[in-house]
């Protein structure tokens, strides 16, 4: 009969615990996903936004001022359109740079934003209004400094294949045709 009631026990406080956790993950995502109260929509343009997705954190200094709100792709240039609700309250200049960074080497990854300080005299980021939109070709509301995130993979890659010896110079020593991958010149 004891022993009964302490696996009703136990059983009981592994389903408290897993009701927390769960109360805590829905609770959290709801809050990342959100991009309304007082924020403020800014967009960027992007080489490469691997690891990004919506709800992913903006974050300056390390605190979260933002959340990434829908990601597109430009057919035209190739580029990742990134739509980012920013905190009303912060502040960003026309020098300001957006990095795709992570937490670590296997973190999560996250938008770390540089709002810039004004230094060229360029102003505040223009809001769009008067039937202008983010990524219309009108340049409102638009970080134009950026750095796409980079593949460990890609540059593991390219540090083993320098160090093979080759210089990568063609037998007519020019440095064109098949040691640049076969393109004309």
């Amino acid at each position: 009969m004891r022993e009964s009631l302490v696996e009703t026990l136990i059983g009981a406080l592994v389903v408290l615990i897993a009701v927390v956790f769960l109360w805590f993950a829905l609770a959290s995502g709801s809050e990342s996903a959100d991009a309304g109260g007082d924020r403020r929509e800014l967009g960027a343009r992007f080489s490469s936004v691997s690891g990004i997705s919506r709800g992913s954190d903006v974050r300056v200094a390390g605190v979260k001022v933002g959340v990434v709100k829908s990601i597109s792709l430009d057919k035209e240039t190739n580029e990742a359109q990134v739509r980012l609700a920013v905190d009303e309250g912060i502040r960003v200049f026309e020098d300001a740079v957006a990095r795709v960074q992570t937490d670590g080497l296997l973190g999560s990854a996250y938008i770390s934003l540089d709002p810039g300080y004004d230094a060229f005299d360029l102003g505040p980021v223009t809001a769009c209004g008067n039937n202008r939109q983010l990524f219309d070709g009108s340049g409102c509301a638009m970080i134009t400094n950026t750095q796409g995130s980079v593949d460990l993979l890609t540059l593991f890659a390219s540090f083993a294949g320098n160090g093979s010896g080759d210089t990568g110079s063609s037998e007519a020593g020019s440095g064109t045709g098949a040691a640049t991958g076969g393109y004309p010149e």
